[in-house]
C-alpha cells in the first residue's frame, strides 16, 4: 500500500508512503485516500485525520504519465463509488465531516498544496518548499488551488506564484497564513498529533458544528450561517456530552465527551 491508514485513539493517521518516488501521486493512491477520507467521516470513533508523508519529501506532485488521459479527456479526479470522498473537494460536493490536520516538509508541490488547501489545520517543518509547478509543464492547476490559494495567500500572492510556477518556503507560507506552525525539520508530524490530540479531546458536536457553520459561511455567505446557527446550537446543547461539559466544570475536571 503507498497509503497507510491506522488510528490512534480518537485519530486516524493517513501516511503517504511512496518515498523513492517522492511521493508522486498515481490514480491507485488518490483512491486509497478517497476511501480513508470515507472511513474517517463514517466511523463515529474518528474525531479528526492527520495526514503526512514518509521520507524527506511531502510530494514532487502527480505521476503524470498515469494522469495525462484523465485530464485531457476531461474526465478529472478517478472518484469511484459511494464509499469514497474526493480529497481535492472537486467532484461533488461531499466533504469530511471530521476536521482535518496536514504535517508536511521538504518537496510540497502541485497536488500536495491543493490537498492542504482543504485542510482545517497545516504545520510545515521549516525546510518545506511549496509550489504549483504546472505552468512549467504546460498545463494548469486543477485540483482546486486557482480558487482556494487566492482565498487563503490573497489574490496577488497567490497569482504571483500560480502565474510563475516559483516556489515559496514555509516562512513565506506562515506569513500568508497558509501554514498555522512552522517546525523544526522532522518535527511537523509531532506538533500534527499534538493539536490532534486536543481536537480529539474536544467535544465532537461541537467541532463538528464548527466546521458545518463555518463552511456554509465560506459556501453561501453569513446570512446562511446565521439562519442556522441558533437551531443546530439548541440541538447540541441537548447532548449527553454538554450535560458532560458542564458537570465537569462544576467538579473542575477534564471532560470526557463521548460525541453524544
Amino acid at each position: 500500500m503507498t497509503i497507510n491508514v491506522k488510528t490512534e485513539e480518537h485519530i486516524m493517521l493517513i501516511e503517504i508512503d511512496r518515498p523513492k518516488k517522492y511521493n508522486a501521486m498515481t490514480r491507485e493512491m488518490y483512491t486509497q485516500m478517497a476511501r480513508a477520507y470515507y472511513k474517517l467521516d463514517q466511523d463515529d470513533d474518528l474525531r479528526v485525520g492527520v495526514v503526512y508523508a514518509n521520507g524527506p519529501h511531502f510530494t514532487s506532485g502527480l505521476e503524470l504519465t498515469d494522469w495525462s488521459d484523465a485530464f485531457s479527456n476531461g474526465v478529472g479526479f478517478p472518484l469511484g463509488g459511494k464509499d469514497e470522498i474526493d480529497p481535492f473537494y472537486m467532484m461533488d460536493e461531499k466533504r469530511c465531516r471530521k476536521p482535518i490536520i496536514y504535517a508536511v516538509q521538504g518537496y510540497c508541490f502541485t497536488w500536495g498544496v491543493e490537498v492542504m488547501l482543504n485542510a482545517d489545520i497545516r504545520v510545515a517543518a521549516s525546510d518545506t518548499r511549496f509550489a504549483m509547478l504546472e505552468v512549467r509543464r504546460g498545463f494548469f492547476p486543477c485540483g482546486g488551488a486557482t480558487f482556494r490559494l487566492p482565498r487563503d495567500m490573497g489574490w496577488s500572492n497567490a497569482m504571483r506564484y500560480l502565474l510563475t510556477g516559483d516556489q515559496w518556503t514555509a516562512d513565506d507560507a506562515y506569513r500568508m497564513g497558509l501554514v498555522q506552525y512552522v517546525t523544526e525539520p522532522g518535527k511537523q508530524l509531532e506538533k500534527a498529533m499534538e493539536l490532534a490530540r486536543k481536537v480529539a479531546s474536544a467535544a465532537p458536536l461541537g467541532v463538528r458544528s464548527i466546521l458545518q457553520n463555518s463552511r456554509l459561511a465560506e459556501k453561501e455567505g453569513e446570512e446562511a450561517a446565521k439562519k442556522i446557527i441558533y437551531q443546530t446550537v439548541s440541538e447540541v446543547m441537548k447532548s449527553d456530552d454538554m450535560k458532560e461539559g458542564l458537570q465537569s466544570f462544576i467538579e473542575r475536571r477534564t471532560a470526557v465527551f463521548k460525541g453524544k
